[in-house]
């Protein structure tokens, strides 16, 4: 399955959700395989801290030299996880061409809300006349002071959202997610028992739910 992760406004998170879901899937022995088409190559990096760091079980990304169509059917028996940024709205659209389903992590915000619909305009217009992926959505770095509404205040307006499905998941705005990045490893590696763990566990299983069973524990070589 082809699954694309992206939306236009930056700084919604669709690097860290692409490495976090790449390494789970990893974890439990699915061939997976990503895509960083974002010309900041955050997950490129992140990719790069891991091998360097020798934690395993490694990730294959590939950048946008390589043949999209090529390596789509080379892995079509597993995951390919695509991480797009709008700065490179050519890359987008062909990703979005190609992709089984589209997922959309939106921060809590009007502005945010705005992007989405306008990324849902170009998935529209780049699949006229075709089967339309799948298309999720979900908040990301949500507020964790119970004090604040504005995730719930987002979640209600993307549910008012055509041709989208909301997820039953949320993932928080934690300072682990930083602290991963610069280990080269995921949330649920780094601390097993954390709220960002099993914030991020609960959003793997809501997409792939015949992987929803424990896998064993990675290693990090020394």
């Amino acid at each position: 399955m082809i699954t694309l992760i992206g939306n236009l406004k930056g700084g919604c998170g669709k690097s860290t959700v692409t490495f976090n879901l790449a390494v789970w899937l990893a974890k439990r022995k699915r061939q997976v395989v990503t895509f960083d088409l974002d010309p900041q190559a955050t997950l490129s990096d992140v990719v790069d801290v891991r091998r360097e760091e020798g934690v395993t079980p490694a990730i294959t990304v590939f950048r946008p030299e390589s043949d999209p169509g090529k390596v789509f059917k080379e892995h079509s028996a597993g995951e390919v996880l695509v991480d797009v940024g709008a700065s490179n709205l050519w890359a987008m659209r062909q990703a979005i061409a190609m992709a089984d389903r589209v997922l959309i992590p939106v921060p809590p915000s009007q502005a945010d809300v705005w992007s989405t619909q306008r990324f849902l305009n170009i998935v529209e217009e780049t699949v006229a006349g075709k089967k339309r992926p799948e298309t999720l959505v979900f908040v990301n770095r949500a507020d964790t002071h119970p004090g604040l509404t504005e995730s719930d205040e987002t979640e209600q307006a993307l549910a008012a959202l055509s041709g989208v499905a909301i997820l039953d998941a949320r993932i928080s705005q934690r300072t682990i997610y930083r602290r991963s990045f610069s280990e080269g490893r995921a949330v649920f590696e780094l601390s097993p028992s954390s709220k960002a763990a099993e914030e991020f566990i609960n959003l793997a299983k809501a997409l792939y739910p015949d992987l929803a069973q424990p896998a064993k524990s990675g290693n990090k070589k020394k």
